[in-house]
């Protein structure tokens, strides 16, 4: 395999299992869409013309529905001979799931009328690939292989070779070497261009399969967004577990000692005022701690000084609390909306514990600018490299949440290092 990608691609193309794919998606494709054509051209007919009465909706129905069918199959072939993977569109669904209910939906489904337009348009097309496909192949392999079969003609046919000239007095065959030489290079010519002529076709198909084939851009963005909305749901209750967990087991456990304390040292007041004292000043630095972790989880659900000053100073006060030296560049030509403003200092947050704990980083850099309607965020550091977002991992959660917002998160992190972290969110000033 190694051997063969040392070939120029112009040679590889005619042998590779691509082309020989997609040569036999255009050998199928001409009789299913003869097939598809003649059926659904001859029931929607049918079914239109019998509009005037009822009979003409079960069958403009039913035509509808066999054109889905013979889309199911079409995104099947393109999936197997042609890698191109299109999700089947919504399904269709009655409001009261009777006959009556499915056929008017029918009728209403956009996808069923696109699975129609498919059927009439790509018949004609299919002819065309089909013509343009088999005449290269055909002249291209039967010209380049020549030399091989030239001795059929005066064995068999009684001529000395191919005729490309022929009258009452004159005739010309390719006989002579030179002559079969020279056709066995323009073959090798069409042998070599089939390929690039052919994926040309076949990049139509696939223009004709993903837009009317799958789901409408609509649907797709209503799937997108009830993911998003999932992937919020669940952030927002992992947020609060960790709060509540937290809690019970920082400051509700240390104001639990603390009011245990207090206790035993108003029962020792009166007894033994110095062992009092002493536990009082026991109690004064657990107050102490329960505030400080307080003020930690205070700042881990939304920092004050995020919503005082703005993106700035809060991640400069992230970075100063960072084991490793961070140089932060915020430049914004003003604040983002408070929802996307805290998604952006989370996520720099975030990527710096990664930078802590991970990275055996000597520096690091934090930058954020906007370019037209996106935030951009960008954490790099000069560590050991090898993060990626998978499975499992916290940066492909961090992904999850930036993507919930229609965000993007790119990681570079070759082994070795360094390792730079892209954050594309949506601005809305």
């Amino acid at each position: 395999m190694a051997a063969s990608h040392r070939l120029p691609a112009a040679i590889r193309a005619p042998f590779e299992a691509r082309t020989w794919r997609a040569f036999g998606y255009v050998l199928i494709g001409l009789p299913l869409s003869v097939l598809w054509f003649a059926l659904s051209v001859s029931l929607v007919s049918a079914g239109a013309g019998l509009l005037i009465t009822f009979l003409g909706v079960p069958i403009l129905a039913g035509a509808l529905a066999m054109c889905r069918g013979f889309g199911a199959v079409e995104r099947a072939r393109a999936r197997g001979l042609l890698d191109l993977d299109v999700a089947a569109p919504e399904p269709v669904r009655g409001r009261t799931g009777g006959a009556f209910s499915w056929m008017g939906a029918m009728l209403k489904s956009g996808a069923s009328w696109r699975h129609l337009l498919y059927a009439i348009l790509h018949m004609p097309w299919a002819v065309f690939s089909f013509s343009v496909t088999v005449a290269l192949w055909a002249w291209g392999w039967s010209l380049f292989t020549y030399p091989l079969w030239q001795w059929t003609f005066p064995a068999w046919v009684g001529q000395d070779g191919i005729q490309l000239y022929g009258d009452a007095t004159h005739s010309f065959y390719l006989d002579a070497p030179f002559e079969i030489a020279v056709t066995s290079l323009i073959g090798l010519v069409f042998v070599l261009i089939g390929p690039w002529v052919l994926r040309g076709l076949v990049s139509v198909d696939r223009l004709l399969v993903s837009g009317l084939l799958g789901p409408s851009r609509l649907a797709s963005r209503v799937t997108e967004l009830e993911s998003d909305r999932g992937v919020v749901v669940d952030t927002a209750a992992a947020d609060l577990r960790r709060i509540e967990r937290d809690l019970h087991d920082g400051a509700q456990a240390r104001l639990a000692a603390l009011a245990m304390d207090l206790g035993l040292a108003k029962e020792k007041l009166a007894r033994d005022p110095q062992a009092a004292a002493v536990l009082v000043d026991e109690a004064h630095g657990e107050v102490k701690l329960a505030l400080q972790e307080l003020r930690d989880l205070a700042r881990g659900i939304h920092p004050a000084v995020l919503t005082d000053r703005g993106l700035d100073a809060a991640l400069s006060a992230v970075a100063s609390r960072c084991a490793v030296p961070v140089a932060v560049d915020v430049d914004l030509p003003a604040r983002p909306v408070p929802a996307i403003e805290g998604i952006a200092y989370f996520t720099v947050s975030e990527l710096l514990q990664n930078v802590t704990r991970h990275s055996r980083a000597r520096r690091a850099w934090v930058d954020v600018w906007r370019t037209g309607d996106r935030l951009m965020l960008q954490v790099r550091d000069d560590g050991v490299g090898g993060a990626g977002i998978g499975a499992g991992s916290g940066l492909a959660g961090l992904s999850e949440r930036v993507g919930a917002v229609d965000g993007v998160l790119a990681v570079d992190s070759p082994a070795g290092g360094p390792t730079t972290v892209t954050v594309e969110l949506p601005w809305r000033a």
